[in-house]
């Protein structure tokens, strides 16, 4: 057989709180129920999310997960942070709802990946399709560069941002004058996303203070473009 279509089924404390934050992504409901019990079916062209109501159900404590396989991450994410833009005035980056950013993932063969986490505090992990990208992203260059691909492991991945913000200290620690300033301000625009992540507005704007004295000619400018409109994001959500 062919063509079967496999749907998440995912927990919440509220569906309609779902359903509120999946309409600014670009989500519509197609079904929706209270009796016998709170269900709603969610759809954003081919991508189907089900969500679940359970009482008392803490999403700080929640496992959901599932993989959103895109032929090109970068346009799905700038799409859900237009919604968020128009809705909140500015991309979440904290707490719960929020995005992060598209980054070449480490653990999946170099290609590009992004996380939801919803309301529900489920993780809607948005990859790159390796059959639509099947040559793997070169192994990164350069300290910071492998600094910054394992921290994203452990932060965008894995959920740990402690150890993600271990990781790129220790590199932010050794900044030689030789290393590649594009590399640094990613590095520099990750450790304030996952400052804002663990509450430490500080820091991030320590971080963003940083970026800024990074200088870049107009070709080092445009490789940046997403680190340096990742800062832009952060320094919103910290006006």
């Amino acid at each position: 057989m062919a063509n079967e279509v496999t749907v998440p089924l995912l927990p919440c404390a509220s569906i309609d709180d779902i359903v509120a934050f999946y309409e600014v992504l670009g989500f519509r409901t197609t079904h929706r129920q209270r009796k016998p019990n709170p269900y709603v079916a969610l759809r954003r062209e081919d991508l189907h999310l089900h969500f679940f109501e359970m009482p008392g159900f803490d999403p700080e404590q929640s496992y959901g997960s599932c993989l959103v396989l895109t032929s090109d991450t970068g346009e799905l994410y700038q799409a859900f942070a237009a919604g968020m833009r128009a809705a909140y005035g500015k991309v979440l980056i904290s707490g719960t709802p929020r995005m992060t950013r598209p980054r070449a993932r480490k653990n999946h063969d170099g290609l590009s990946g992004f996380s939801v986490i919803d309301p529900g505090g489920n993780w809607i992990r948005v990859v790159q399709n390796a059959a639509v990208s099947p040559t793997p992203s070169p192994v990164p260059a350069g300290r910071l560069a492998k600094a910054l691909a394992n921290a994203v492991v452990q932060g965008d991945s894995r959920g740990d941002f402690q150890q993600a913000a271990r990781i790129l200290d220790s590199a932010l620690a050794r900044v030689e004058t030789g290393d590649d300033p594009v590399a640094l301000v990613e590095v520099l625009a990750y450790r304030a996303e996952v400052a804002m992540v663990l509450n430490e507005p500080a820091t991030a704007a320590t971080m963003l203070a940083r970026v800024d004295r990074v200088a870049l000619n107009t070709e080092e400018t445009e490789r940046a473009t997403g680190a340096l409109q990742s800062s832009a994001d952060i320094a919103a959500a910290l006006a």
